[in-house]
């Protein structure tokens, strides 16, 4: 499989790398450094990467604006984004080729060439293991790439803290932290807080609601955030505030959007994304995200989580 994206890579001398829409460190990590080596490997290619700029990521990355006729005669790379409905732009499928790289359950077979690899902690640790195989056939890796994969390294499994780190993510991280970046100033702007979050994470502390045993869950709502003046993107991005508080196994943070509610599914154990594809959502076993569309709904929702919850620890016991 990475033989045949490295000879696509060498076939086209255009290059347009898009991600998943509300992207977090891994999605700017991993496009952005499959971009740094390809750029800095083929500097003659001309390589984009697309989608809506997230501001609270600009530390990381800024995207290409680029017209459609970029789109003619070039390859389409989509990194860390399960389904179709999650890619951002949706020029995506007008290339002449697609590809897609990705870490979570491949549900979704969209691509000419699909590279899955749901034992990967993120997508920017495939994207390092891709340039270690080429790396013999030219593939470079700036300092500039390193940082993009590392931080998305960092970002997808919680600073290491999650079971998706493993010894490879180990060996790969010690391998990175060589190139010469500032981790003391990547850390700085990954884990920076606003005043507002900070007060919103305590609030949240102090008005989580146990639903059920070992269930709890979190309602923000149009009011909340215009208290905070937070957008649904920065609360969502509070979900895992929970991860720690004794007998909480799984949770739900519900964030109303315009014209829906998404749900951000987290556990401490049971597999909960299955409950996240009977909402139109998914995601991993322990990470998964959902959309509602009525506070109605909220209700389904904790019920199915509740019966994983029962489910896990009735076989724990």
């Amino acid at each position: 499989m990475k033989e045949q994206i490295l000879q696509k890579i060498k076939e086209f001398d255009t290059i347009i790398i898009h991600r998943h829409i509300r992207p977090d460190p891994d999605a700017y990590g991993s496009q952005g450094g499959l971009a740094e080596i390809i750029q800095t490997s083929f500097p003659e290619k001309r390589v984009y990467v697309v989608g809506e700029d997230e501001k609270t990521l600009k530390y990381l990355n800024t995207m290409d604006q680029i017209p459609d006729e970029s789109y003619r005669n070039a390859l389409v790379i989509v990194c860390d984004t399960a389904n179709r409905e999650r890619i951002s732009d949706g020029r995506y499928h007008t290339g002449a080729f697609l590809i897609k790289i990705d870490h979570h359950p491949n549900e979704d077979k969209y691509g000419d060439i699909v590279w899955v690899d749901t034992n990967a902690s993120s997508t920017s640790e495939l994207i390092y293991e891709f340039f270690l195989y080429g790396k013999g056939d030219g593939l470079k890796l700036s300092t500039e790439g390193a940082r993009l994969l590392f931080a998305g390294i960092v970002g997808d499994t919680g600073r290491f803290l999650y079971p998706s780190a493993t010894e490879k993510t180990f060996q790969y991280v010690s391998e990175l932290i060589k190139y010469p970046f500032s981790r003391t100033d990547l850390f700085e702007k990954m884990y920076e807080t606003t005043q507002n979050l900070a007060k919103f994470q305590g609030y949240i502390l102090q008005n989580f609601e146990f639903e059920f045993d070992g269930v709890a869950k979190v309602i923000i709502d149009q009011r909340l955030l215009t208290k905070y003046n937070l957008r649904p993107q920065e609360a969502s991005q509070t979900v895992s505030v929970l991860g720690n508080i004794q007998g909480i196994k799984a949770w739900a943070f519900f964030v109303e959007e315009t014209n829906q509610i998404r749900v951000r599914l987290r556990s401490n154990g049971p597999t909960i994304n299955e409950v996240a594809k009977k909402f139109s959502g998914g995601g991993h076993p322990r990470a998964a995200g959902a959309t509602i569309y009525s506070w109605d709904e909220v209700d389904r929702v904790m019920e199915e989580l509740k019966k994983v919850v029962q489910d896990y620890l009735e076989n724990q016991s």
